[in-house]
């Protein structure tokens, strides 16, 4: 046979074998989700958190997530702001849009947690309840729900603000429809509030007094939540190599995402360049000049 005869068509196929089997595996290698980020408008984020499904650890992602650069967290009450994140206690700070502060009082929804989740509501946490009916069962004489002692300082603070106008209160009213609520379990619905079975208007919750406890301007209103650290050797290895702790599968398993996209079991140490973006179109770009080389040699016999 001459060698003008020879099958170089599948002598092409053949070469550009490697450059499909290149690219799919470019593809496989991607992580399903693509939004993980180490920072959510002006919070930092770290394992346990993420900022999207697929990331941070598979336990809070279903709580915390970032939508339009704000970190939100969700429950069956509602969707709250992230204020704030400590890392070193282990706690975060969430603000209820509906909740009262002293500038601005308004009829409140509810808050709950769930007790599967991995957060608790903060012992220093002061929840008062505001407006609330003389028939609420938080004055029922044989319970004891609320802060007399102590919490009435609260109670006259909160009244003393002008926001009280929002709950159809005048500025320093009897605090007789005031409750600084001692329990979270008591009459209320799973691990929090719910307003319309206490038979109040609003509520507000204060996690400091500032440097000013006689000013509740000064006071500061959020939920503070304690967590549970997840901390793992398989994610710290995974940071201190530039990538993001996440998960993946159905199993939800570990997962290092590197900052090209990959997906690993480990870290991505040596894994800098291995899939990048540019790599791709130079693979393709070899594969065609190849090729072209194989084409003139062959007819040029």
């Amino acid at each position: 046979m001459s060698s003008s005869s020879t099958p170089w068509p599948l002598i092409l196929i053949f070469f550009s074998l490697p450059l499909v089997h290149s690219r799919s595996d470019i593809v496989r290698a991607m992580p399903p989700n693509g939004t993980c980020s180490d920072v959510c408008g002006n919070i930092t984020v770290k394992f346990p958190f993420g900022t999207g499904f697929g990331c941070g650890h598979p336990d809070f992602a279903r709580y915390v997530k970032c939508s339009s650069g704000t970190l939100q967290f969700s429950t069956l009450t509602g969707i709250y702001t992230v204020a704030s994140i400590d890392y070193s206690s282990s706690t975060i700070i969430v603000n209820d849009p509906l909740m009262s502060t002293c500038t601005s009082m308004q009829n409140s929804g509810s808050f709950s947690l769930d007790r599967a989740s991995p957060f608790t509501i903060m012992a220093d946490d002061v929840f008062v309840l505001l407006g609330c009916s003389t028939t609420s069962p938080v004055f029922d004489l044989n319970e004891d729900l609320c802060d007399t002692g102590s919490g009435s300082h609260a109670c006259r603070g909160l009244y003393s603000c002008k926001g009280v106008t929002g709950i159809g209160l005048d500025p320093n009213a009897p605090t007789s429809t005031c409750c600084v609520y001692n329990s979270l379990d008591g009459v209320g619905s799973g691990y929090g509030l719910d307003l319309p079975k206490l038979q109040c208007s609003s509520y507000a919750s204060i996690y400091g007094l500032g440097d000013d406890e006689g000013d509740p301007m000064k006071w500061k209103f959020g939920i503070s939540l304690q967590y549970n650290s997840s901390d793992s050797d398989a994610c710290k290895d995974c940071e201190a190599s530039g990538g993001l702790c996440g998960f993946t599968g159905l199993d939800e398993s570990f997962a290092c995402i590197c900052q090209n996209g990959v997906n690993t079991t480990t870290n991505c140490f040596g894994r800098g360049y291995a899939w990048s973006g540019t790599w791709g179109p130079k693979i393709q770009t070899k594969m065609s000049i190849a090729g072209l080389l194989l084409w003139w040699m062959v007819f040029s016999v």
